[in-house]
C-alpha cells in the first residue's frame, strides 16, 4: 500500500535517532516510563537482559578473587563532606532525606515530620559508606587486599533523561577494594578495566577504546580514571565503564588505616569500578536496526522462538504444536556458550505475521516457523535476526539441532566484526583546526543529522582547549587511547607541541 512504513521501527535511525532508540525501546518491550519523574521500569525482556549481563560479570569477578556484599542505600550527609572533590563532584545531584515520617495535615494531606537529627543521602555511588566499613575491617597488612562487588541501585538526580542511558535511578555494579601498595591498587584498576573491555567485545560484541580520562572528566576524588568507550550508531561516544585509582584520598578521608610487615601505620591505597544499565542502551545502539533490537546470542534471554503455523484447532494444527514442543525439548539440551539453549514456543492467538516480527523487534537471534509442510519433511524454516526476514532459509530438523551452536557463534562474531567495521571506519585523524569544526558541525544546524564520530588529534594537555571545544561543538576528550604510540605533532587546537592523540566525540 502506498504510504505504508517499508521497516518495522519508524521514524528509521536516518531520519531521527533520537525518536528511533526510544521506539526500540517501546518495540521490543524493554522499559517504560514510571509514574516517579525520572525513574523506569524495566520489563521482563530488558531486565532478563540485565540478569545475563549480570551472571556474566558476576562470574569474571569472582574468577578475579572479588566477593560480593552490600551496603546501605542510606549514606549520612558528613560522610560525602569528608572529601571534598567528591562532595563537589556530586552535591547537584544528590537525594536527600530529611525526616523519618508522615502526619496528617489540617487538610487531610500527609507532610513530613519527624526531622532528622542529621540528613541522609540517597546513595549516587558508595565509596564513603564502603570506606567506612573497610576502616573497621583493616588493622594489619594481613587483611588487604579487600577485594568486595556489590550489585545495586543508584539515585542522582537527572534532570535531562534517557531510558537507560541516562535516568534518576539505574541499576549497576560497583566494586570497592583496598590494598596495601599502590602498585597493587593500579594493577587492580588495569585488571578491572580489562575485565569490562572483554566483557563488551566477546559478550555485548560492542568493539571498545581503552583509555585514560583526562583530568576534566576524572571521577570525583580519584587520581586516575581508565574508561572504555564505545561507538554507536550515530557516531556518538558511549562511555561503558570506568575503573578508578583513588589513591589515598579516600582511605585518609575513612580513616582506612593498617599496620606493614615493620610495624608502621600507613593509609591503604583504594580503587572503585562499576558499569550500569546503560549497557542495555549501549547494545540497542550499537547493533539495533531499523526493524528493532539485536541482541547478541551470547546475551540472549531466549536464543530461540519457534512459531507454530497453524490454521485454527484442526488435527493438522496439534500436530504442529506437538512438533515445536518436541523440537524445543530437544533444544534445550544443547549447550551454547555453556549454558543450555534457551527456547520458546509462541502459542498465542493471532496473525503469523504479526507474532513473528514481534520477535524481530525484541531482537531474538533464530526464529523458527513450522508448519505442516515443514512436519512432512521434518524440517525447520529458519530466520536469522542478523540477516534480513527475505533471507529465511530451510534446513533439515536434525542438521539444525547440530548446527544451531554454530549458527549463533556466527551471529555473534558477525555482530563484533559489524560492529568494529562501522567504527573503524568513522574514526578520522585530524590535524586542521578548521577541518575539526567542520567534522563536529552538522549541514543542517535546525534538524542536525547524524554526523562526525571518532576524531584522532594532537592534544597538547590544556583544559582551556577541552573547555573551548565543549562550548562551541559539545565535544569532548573521550580518552587518552591506551594503545596509543607517542608521536610529536601540534594540537589541533592551539597549535602547541604535543606528545600524543586523543579522542575526541560528542557523547551520551
Amino acid at each position: 500500500m502506498p504510504g505504508q512504513p517499508k521497516t518495522a521501527i519508524t521514524p528509521t535511525r536516518q531520519a531521527d535517532y533520537p525518536e528511533w532508540y526510544q521506539q526500540v525501546i517501546k518495540a521490543a518491550d524493554l522499559a517504560e516510563n514510571s509514574p516517579v519523574r525520572g525513574c523506569m521500569v524495566i520489563k521482563p525482556w530488558g531486565y532478563s537482559l540485565w540478569e545475563n549481563i549480570q551472571r556474566v560479570l558476576d562470574g569474571m569477578f569472582k574468577a578475579t578473587g572479588h566477593k560480593n556484599a552490600y551496603f546501605p542505600l542510606f549514606i549520612p550527609k558528613s560522610f560525602l563532606e569528608k572529601e571534598a572533590q567528591h562532595v563537589e563532584g556530586f552535591a547537584k545531584e544528590c537525594a536527600v532525606v530529611t525526616h523519618h515520617r508522615l502526619q496528617a495535615g489540617p487538610d487531610g494531606k500527609l507532610i513530613p515530620a519527624g526531622e532528622l537529627e542529621e540528613p541522609l543521602v540517597v546513595r549516587p555511588t558508595s565509596e564513603t559508606i564502603i570506606g567506612a566499613m573497610f576502616a573497621k575491617w583493616t588493622q594489619s597488612y594481613r587483611d588487604l587486599p579487600l577485594l568486595i562487588n556489590q550489585w545495586a541501585n543508584v539515585v542522582r538526580w537527572e534532570m535531562r533523561t534517557r531510558l537507560f542511558l541516562r535516568t534518576a535511578e539505574f541499576l549497576w555494579q560497583e566494586g570497592h577494594t583496598a590494598h596495601s601498595t599502590p602498585q597493587e591498587a593500579r594493577e587492580e584498576v588495569m585488571t578491572m578495566l580489562n575485565v569490562y573491555s572483554k566483557f563488551a567485545e566477546e559478550y555485548m560484541a560492542m568493539p571498545v577504546i581503552r583509555g585514560e580520562k583526562t583530568e576534566s572528566e576524572r571521577f570525583p576524588g580519584a587520581l586516575t580514571t581508565y574508561c572504555i568507550e564505545a561507538m554507536m550508531q550515530d557516531r556518538k561516544a558511549l562511555q561503558a565503564g570506568t575503573s578508578h585509582f583513588l589513591g589515598q584520598n579516600f582511605s585518609m578521608a575513612s580513616d582506612i588505616k593498617f599496620l606493614d610487615a615493620a610495624g608502621k601505620e600507613e593509609y591503604a591505597w583504594t580503587t572503585s569500578w562499576g558499569v550500569s544499565t546503560r549497557l542495555i542502551g549501549g547494545l540497542i545502539m550499537t547493533h539495533g536496526d531499523d526493524d528493532g533490537l539485536i541482541v547478541p546470542p551470547r546475551l540472549a534471554p531466549s536464543h530461540i522462538v519457534i512459531l507454530p503455523v497453524v490454521h485454527g484447532d484442526d488435527e493438522s494444527s496439534t500436530q504442529v504444536v506437538e512438533y515445536c514442543d518436541k523440537l524445543a525439548m530437544e533444544l534445550r539440551d544443547v549447550r551454547y556458550d555453556d549454558r543450555r539453549l534457551e527456547v520458546e514456543v509462541d502459542k498465542r492467538e493471532g496473525r503469523g505475521g504479526d507474532k513473528v516480527w514481534s520477535w524481530i523487534k525484541k531482537g531474538v537471534p533464530i526464529y523458527l516457523e513450522i508448519g505442516p509442510r515443514d512436519i512432512a519433511s521434518d524440517s525447520v524454516f529458519v530466520g536469522r535476526r542478523d540477516k534480513s526476514r527475505k533471507e529465511r532459509f530451510g534446513m533439515g530438523r536434525t542438521e539444525f539441532i547440530n548446527k544451531v551452536p554454530d549458527i549463533l557463534t556466527d551471529i555473534q562474531n558477525g555482530l563484533f566484526e559489524k560492529a568494529k567495521a562501522f567504527r573503524d571506519g568513522n574514526i578520522k585523524t585530524i590535524d586542521n583546526k578548521d577541518e575539526f569544526y567542520k567534522f563536529f558541525t552538522p549541514a543542517n544546524r535546525d534538524k542536525p543529522e547524524i554526523h562526525g564520530g571518532f576524531a584522532l588529534c594532537h592534544w597538547n594537555g590544556s583544559a582551556a582547549v577541552e573547555e573551548q571545544v565543549k562550548n562551541d561543538l559539545n565535544v569532548t576528550i573521550r580518552c587518552i587511547p591506551l594503545d596509543g604510540k607517542p608521536e610529536d605533532g601540534k594540537c589541533v587546537i592551539s597549535g602547541e607541541p604535543s606528545k600524543q592523540r586523543v579522542i575526541f566525540a560528542k557523547s551520551y
